[in-house]
């Protein structure tokens, strides 16, 4: 198990494998973002985009994805997020894609209040598979301290 005590600053990671599908833009845009640059590629060729892009809100979701199957594989003792912090799509995200997650850890620090747990906050960078940036944000996590005894 990862406790919180086995997170250290400056360390960075590197994992996941998320290939975007064409079905899964589509799918999420009708339930959570139904603007026409999401569904339609006449209407998405006439944008900035140039093409069907994926919803950023979309990114964020495969990017959790990503972050809980880590989180699982490195048995990490998390107790969930209080929230995000600086939350940027830097570049669309397209049907054919794949991408990955690095996080650099940026500050660990024990629960004044709660002293079975503690604070992380990390750097988050999201690339494609030509290791352009798509996404950044300040991750805050919760990660129960190692147990006394």
């Amino acid at each position: 198990m990862q406790y919180l005590e086995d997170i250290k600053v400056g360390q960075k990671v590197s994992f996941g494998h998320y290939e975007v599908t064409r079905e899964e833009v589509m799918d999420f845009a009708r339930k959570y973002d139904p603007q026409p640059f999401h569904l339609d590629d006449d209407a998405a060729a006439k944008t900035h985009f140039g093409r069907l892009s994926a919803s950023g809100w979309h990114t964020a979701a495969m990017t959790m994805a990503m972050l809980v199957e880590n989180l699982k594989k490195n048995k990490q003792a998390g107790l969930g997020s209080p929230g995000v912090d600086e939350l940027r799509w830097l570049k669309p995200v397209y049907p054919g894609d794949t991408l990955r997650v690095e996080i650099e850890t940026l500050e660990v620090r024990p629960s004044q209040s709660r002293p079975e747990m503690g604070i992380t906050k990390g750097l988050v960078t999201v690339f494609n598979q030509d290791n352009v940036p798509v996404m950044t944000m300040k991750s805050i996590g919760l990660v129960a301290t190692r147990p006394k005894g």
